[in-house]
């Protein structure tokens, strides 16, 4: 068997390592991945379009924490226990997929009946919140965003007769050196959007009546707080 001549083997070779280094690199970086696959598909387009828009990019990594199923079982699991319910994931982490990262963390839990921010015991106004006419109570400012329902469900025990109060938040995860959204209704509503959309999937996975008082699209009606001039 005749042998390659000593450069042609320098040049497989190299161009084996080449290769190889080049699959390396592809392993590393797995694909962007559409703002419609964050938070386990429970993103309407619209939300979708909102987390485009309020994050600045089209692609993200890949989605983690809980997810729907997981949070519903908490849910159920957390209603049905006894005393103060222990820590769980939060429903869903979304990270853009460039540098600096940012991103969003939603997280959905059993709070109670009165854990409202509308208390008439904090300003929330002066601080640039916003109240809004969704659920129970939603609001919103630069950093975040707060969805309260009450839900009346076979699966949730004793909800019958009095609606289980659950809570959903939505918060900005900004860059160390990054900075918050404007605090405009445009940053305001598209967190509302996300964090209805997520809840909306929430409510119906566990079979809540009237879909615990959501509507299908979310609601920017604005209000005053109890105390506001």
């Amino acid at each position: 068997m005749r042998r390659a001549p000593a450069a042609v083997s320098t040049v497989l070779a190299l161009g084996l390592l080449l290769t190889a280094c080049g699959k390396g690199k592809d392993e590393e970086a797995p694909p962007p991945v559409a703002a419609a696959q964050q938070c386990d598909g429970t993103l309407s387009p619209a939300a979708a379009a909102a987390l485009e828009s309020v994050l600045g990019t089209k692609t993200f990594s890949e989605a983690g924490s809980g997810g729907l199923d997981r949070t519903v079982d908490v849910l159920i699991e957390d209603q049905a226990r006894e005393g103060r319910p222990p820590g769980h994931p939060s429903m869903c982490e979304v990270t853009t997929g460039a540098s600096p990262k940012s991103g969003l963390d939603v997280d959905v839990w059993l709070n109670d009946s009165g854990s409202l921010y509308d208390d008439g015991t904090t300003k929330w106004w002066n601080q640039g919140r916003s109240l809004y006419a969704m659920g129970r109570e939603a609001s919103a400012d630069t950093k975040s965003a707060a969805l309260f329902v009450g839900c009346a469900s076979p699966r949730l025990k004793g909800s019958d007769k009095q609606p289980t109060p659950i809570g959903a938040e939505l918060k900005f995860d900004k860059p160390i050196k990054g900075a918050y959204p404007a605090n405009t209704p445009a940053t305001r509503e598209a967190y509302l959007t996300v964090l209805h959309s997520v809840t909306l999937a929430v409510v119906k996975e566990l079979g809540c009546e009237n879909n615990a008082g959501l509507p299908e699209t979310p609601v920017f009606e604005t209000k005053k707080w109890r105390g506001q001039p």
